[in-house]
């Protein structure tokens, strides 16, 4: 599956030199990490060690050609509609169409915008101040948009194709092994870095309530899957560096100062072939920059937790109001992972759906139809984030 590549016209300006090193560099450190392959289970679902050796070293792993090209020309299918669904411009009730804009009758949080090849988070308030560090914002071409949409939340209720992602059998037997058989969900993405418009992603750590945990561990705030639908480069993906979820505090401003750019030296990109799954520990640090690139990058996101990092926790309020995260929360919450598994035993009848132990110990079923379609609105009221 590959995208149109768009010669864009813009560059970094007086750091294109530098951040073309940076970029080759940090490529060959990546390729070095020995931390990507297809994934392998052994015995009775256990990940292969060396796979989760690799994964808590370096903070990710690369699943090798996880989405076959028919998953991935759904998924394309529904990125496309989508996009045609956006606001004409923020706060905008239509579509181009003259239809109902996608996240209009929301309540939840939906679509992210941001000035061509911006950094809308970076050395702000936002997400809990855990973005300390504004990252170089490229100059756009001149006709660019005012604003693009780069991220929207709660996903799964807008893609089906997403949503089937999210019950992929192996994916979610991935999910069991590192997080226990009783894991739970975090929250959904999907990112879209369009050529000479992607937005970037400052420096930063994911997760904001288990720092002073005398429990605190490499696993406590999570991991999240990062789905490629296109592939990524250095150019437009996720840069990482690596290790860096097992150290409890670290001074990200600091980095940068010393760095004397945003180019953190240590980093490595994460580098994906189309249909390869990342998986990425919400603790390791990491960024991307604006896409002056003429490659796309669309990511199905979506994370999850260990349970007994949810269960009775004050939520972290960043993707949604705070609160106490009791059994129900969870159980209604993880009704996801149900309509995960149904909705693409339907579109995969010939493939294995995962068990997931929670609904077969309690005997819940959840079957993918239309009145889940309209169970699921606004679905992401409900995110465990921590």
């Amino acid at each position: 599956m590959n995208a149109p590549r768009h010669p864009t016209g813009v560059d970094f300006g007086a750091d294109e030199a530098e951040m073309q090193r940076y970029q080759a560099e940090g490529l060959e450190r990546a390729m070095n990490l020995g931390n990507r392959g297809p994934i392998r289970f052994i015995g009775e679902g256990a990940l292969h060690p060396d796979i989760v050796e690799a994964y808590w070293r370096c903070g990710f792993y690369v699943f090798d050609g996880v989405l076959k090209p028919d998953e991935l020309a759904d998924i394309e299918a529904d990125v496309n509609a989508l996009r045609t669904r956006f606001p004409t411009h923020r706060g905008a009730e239509l579509d181009a169409q003259g239809r109902p804009a996608m996240g209009v009758n929301n309540q939840a949080p939906t679509l992210f915008w941001s000035k061509p090849l911006g950094d809308p988070f970076g050395g702000t308030n936002a997400a809990a101040g855990r973005h300390p560090v504004k990252m170089s914002e490229p100059k756009a071409a001149a006709d660019a948009p005012e604003e693009i949409v780069y991220l929207t939340l709660g996903s799964l209720q807008f893609s089906e194709a997403c949503l089937r992602v999210y019950g992929h059998p192996e994916v979610l037997g991935v999910a069991a092994a590192i997080n226990g058989d009783d894991f739970v969900p975090f929250n959904e993405a999907l990112f879209l870095k369009e050529p000479g418009l992607g937005a970037s992603v400052a420096w930063h750590r994911d997760g904001v309530t288990h720092w002073d945990d005398p429990a605190w561990d490499q696993g406590s705030h999570g991991f999240n899957f990062m789905a490629q639908l296109y592939g990524c480069t250095p150019a437009n993906g996720v840069w990482v560096l690596p290790g860096t979820h097992k150290l409890n505090q670290v001074d990200i401003a600091g980095m940068c100062a010393a760095a004397g750019s945003d180019r953190l030296p240590d980093a490595v990109p994460m580098v994906c072939a189309p249909g390869d799954v990342v998986i990425s520990n919400r603790q390791v640090v990491h960024g991307s920059f604006a896409n002056t690139s003429p490659d796309w990058r669309v990511t199905v996101n979506f994370g999850f937790h260990r349970r007994r990092s949810v269960l009775g926790v004050a939520g972290g309020g960043i993707h949604n109001a705070p609160t106490i995260y009791d059994a129900e929360r969870i159980r209604r919450r993880a009704r996801m992972i149900g309509y995960g598994i149904d909705a693409r035993r339907q579109r995969f009848p010939d493939e294995k759906p995962f068990a997931y132990k929670p609904h077969v110990e309690s005997g819940e079923t959840w079957t993918w139809d239309d009145a889940a379609r309209a169970d699921v609105h606004d679905y992401n009221l409900e995110d465990l984030s921590i």
